[in-house]
């Protein structure tokens, strides 16, 4: 077994960031600039996301005393959603980052302490349980930095850090790569949707004369293919701006909401797979809980179905569940529960809930004032207006489908590599198992 000490005891320097008179003002942020000032969203838990970005200018940089980042740091998150981390290695794209006041840089001496092992050390279940035991506070828990000093970690020599780094990559790696691949695939099926739905690409390069079918589709498909999407789309836009013949429809003709009931406190031994919105924002994955462990009425989650949250729907949040197993699915009633009708499918319908159009008309709608109870009204919901003409969603679907099994396969993937991981890094860091045995099983 590895020796263990206190994060205080290490060769590590823990940074708070600066939060004095300089902190930058709503603003004073930008969506270019020098440098990226993370906020809460930036720091996930499964690494680094980028998908909303803030940046500060180089002057606003250069009065700053405290938080800037440098390659190979650890960065933790101290107050809000506590205890997420990331490591600032050279994979970032950004070559000026500082923290926001809810976070703390771990800056290790490399001379004597793996940043990559530190970081694993830090997601392991191990480390995560102290931090839940120490944080204070309910409505916005913190993590102070004169408790982080007293976390523990193991820690062997050098060479054997570097050595179970090595091994524990190698997971990490394989999940990253399959996140990063279903975010080209959730991409490509947005753009697609884009183009035919919103921007009425088809459409727009028939009337500019475009008559080679590849290039009417936008030479996304091989010729073929083109061949028999082109003749869908009409060739000139009508007077309202709508491809000629097309018109809206109200969403409950796309999709069904579904509404059955269901009461774990009927079912206190039934074990159940629970679809909540804590779940999504930690993996996309549901919980596995007994009814009795279940506080709360929650709505049937019914094969070939999709999930989209009416809380504060500026966040996206959109689930397609897999396929169920041998439990039940149900889901937490601040999900919509909503199956496609007839002649719409799955890949079809989240494409229209993740449309930046659909968000916008959902955001519209919103009831209440903070974020905390802003929500979507359902009836009001299902009356918004849809462009979803019948022959294209289908030919839509065929494209999509496709793209989505591939990212549930991988979602898959990456849950059964979790459980492994997990599995593995505690025995793994703290020398329980040989890194032969470790290999072997990776």
């Amino acid at each position: 077994m590895f020796p263990d000490k206190a994060l205080g005891d290490l060769p590590l320097e823990i940074i708070d960031g600066d939060r004095g008179a300089n902190y930058p003002k709503t603003n004073e942020f930008s969506e270019r600039g020098h440098c990226l000032f993370l906020n809460a969203g930036n720091v996930s838990a499964s690494g680094f996301s980028f998908s909303d970005t803030a940046f500060i200018s180089e002057e606003k940089d250069q009065l700053l005393r405290k938080g800037k980042a440098q390659r190979d740091d650890v960065i933790l998150t101290t107050r809000g959603t506590v205890g997420n981390l990331a490591l600032y290695d050279e994979s970032v794209p950004f070559e000026h980052v500082r923290i926001n006041s809810g976070m703390v840089l771990m800056r290790p001496d490399k001379t004597a302490l793996d940043p990559e092992f530190l970081y694993y050390a830090l997601r392991s279940p191990a480390f995560s349980r102290q931090v839940a035991s120490l944080q204070t506070g309910s409505a916005q828990p913190q993590l102070p930095i004169r408790d982080i000093k007293h976390l523990r970690i193991p820690f062997p020599d050098l060479s054997q850090q570097k050595e179970v780094s090595k091994r524990v990559k190698l997971v990490f790696d394989k999940i990253e790569l399959n996140r990063r691949m279903n975010e080209t695939l959730e991409e490509m099926a947005r753009a697609l949707f884009r183009d035919w739905f919103v921007d009425f690409g088809p459409t727009r390069r028939q009337a500019e004369g475009v008559t080679d079918p590849a290039a009417i589709m936008g030479h996304a498909f091989p010729p073929e293919k083109a061949t028999t999407l082109a003749p869908l789309f009409p060739a000139k836009l009508s007077d309202d701006g709508l491809p000629e013949g097309w018109e809206t429809r109200p969403l409950n003709t796309v999709v069904e909401q579904q509404k059955q009931t269901v009461k774990p406190d009927q079912h206190l031994d039934e074990t159940f797979e629970h679809f909540s919105l804590p779940a999504f924002d930690k993996a996309k994955w549901p919980t596995v809980e007994r009814g009795a462990e279940i506080k709360s009425n929650k709505t049937a989650v019914p094969a070939n179905s999709l999930l989209i949250s009416k809380l504060n729907p500026r966040i996206e949040r959109v689930w397609v569940p897999q396929l169920a197993g041998e439990h039940r699915q149900i889901c937490s009633t601040e999900f919509l529960c909503f199956k496609p009708a007839a002649g719409i499918g799955r890949a079809t319908a989240e494409a229209l809930f993740r449309s930046d159009a659909m968000r916008e008309k959902m955001a519209a709608m919103v009831t209440g004032t903070s974020n905390s109870h802003q929500r979507v009204p359902p009836k009001v919901l299902m009356q918004a207006d849809v462009l979803l003409p019948e022959d294209c969603a289908n030919a839509f679907e065929n494209v999509a489908l496709p793209l989505l099994e591939k990212r549930q396969a991988n979602e898959h993937e990456n849950q059964t590599l979790a459980e492994m991981r997990d599995l593995l890094l505690p025995k793994l860091m703290s020398g329980e198992i040989r890194l032969k045995d470790a290999e072997a099983a990776v």
